[in-house]
Formats: C-alpha cells, sequence, structure tokens
C-alpha cells in the first residue's frame, strides 16, 4: 500500500538544496527541489554526502532522457529551423511512453552552423542518434547531432530502398546508388 503523503506530482516543492541533492525525477531551481513526475516520493541515504531526494513512478521500467544522455530517435517532421523527432531509445533502454524532441538547426553540426540547411541533413522517417542538451520547454527535449557519433544510423531513400553512409553529409541507395544528403553518424 503507498502511502498518501510520500504521493507527489509534478511542481511540487519536495525540500531545499542545501538538505538534499536531485536524484531521478526531480529537478532544481531557486534554491528548492521540485518533481519532475507523478511518482512516490524517496530518499536515498549517502555516507558522507547529502541525501538524494529522488521520486520514482510507480511499476515503471521506462527511462527518462536526461541532459547528456545518448537517444535514438525517429524524425517525424522537418522545417526549415528544426527536425521534430519522436525519442523511442535512452542509452540502452526503450521508453515506454513517448517523449517529444526537437534537433535545431544550430545543433545539426559544430562547425559552419550558418550553412546547415535541415532538409539536407534528416528526412521524416530517419532514425537518428542525438545528445539530450537540454530539458527543452514543456513539450520537447532540445537535442543535438554535433558530434562525429551523431547523426543518421538509419534511413530510406526517395526509391524506398535502404541508405547506406559513404561519407559524414552523404548516403546511398542500395536500390538506385542514387546519392542523398543527410548528416550521417560516425559508425560504432
Amino acid at each position: 500500500m503507498i502511502s498518501v503523503a510520500n504521493a507527489v506530482v509534478p511542481g511540487q516543492r519536495l525540500g531545499h538544496v542545501q538538505e538534499y541533492s536531485a536524484g531521478p525525477g526531480t529537478y532544481s531551481h531557486q534554491d528548492f527541489l521540485y518533481a519532475s513526475v507523478v511518482g512516490i516520493k524517496k530518499i536515498i541515504e549517502a555516507q558522507g554526502e547529502l541525501p538524494t531526494l529522488t521520486v520514482q513512478r510507480e511499476n515503471s521500467q521506462s527511462a527518462m532522457p536526461e541532459i547528456d544522455a545518448i537517444v535514438t530517435c525517429k524524425v517525424v517532421r522537418v522545417n526549415p529551423r528544426f527536425a521534430a523527432v519522436n525519442i523511442m531509445v535512452v542509452g540502452e533502454t526503450p521508453c515506454k511512453d513517448d517523449f517529444q524532441g526537437i534537433i535545431r538547426v544550430q545543433d545539426v553540426r559544430a562547425t559552419e552552423k550558418d550553412k546547415v540547411k535541415i532538409y539536407n541533413s534528416f528526412r521524416p522517417g530517419d532514425i537518428v542518434r542525438a545528445q539530450v542538451i537540454s530539458l527543452g520547454d514543456a513539450r520537447s527535449y532540445y537535442l543535438s547531432t554535433a558530434s562525429n557519433e551523431l547523426g543518421v544510423i538509419f534511413g530510406t531513400s526517395v526509391a524506398g530502398g535502404s541508405l547506406v553512409p559513404i561519407s559524414w553529409q552523404e548516403m546511398q541507395c542500395t536500390k538506385t546508388k542514387a546519392i542523398e544528403l543527410r548528416k550521417c553518424a560516425k559508425p560504432m
């Protein structure tokens, strides 16, 4: 049986940052810790350190994207300013819940950011490896593909064939041998 006193909702103040350190399911804002998910408040004691305050979802094994986490996502929409994605895997753990993400034009690559065109980097249906750079706004995580290991890992050509990377910005259709532009991930 769950104690109602320990159940918390997003935005609920949990404690002061001088008394606890933030754990999964929490965030700090103006010297206070708040819940970021619906769940049960737990305090994990550590010797020589502040106790860690966490919020655990009940019976949940789903991965949650965190800053600097490597995620695998699917491109759903592309416009000149960003590519909208659905996050499917965080690290090696599949997500039960849908998480939305955005790869902004300035986060596609580390150099020559002003020359980046989103449509030459991603297309709807592409599978992309990216890094979470910010928790973003209320709707989406902000993602980056600026590292060599990040970018498109699987894509389908206009003709319907699989795409194989041939350089860091080009992929070739296995059916027609046509070359399409993408921001490719370095094979791992």
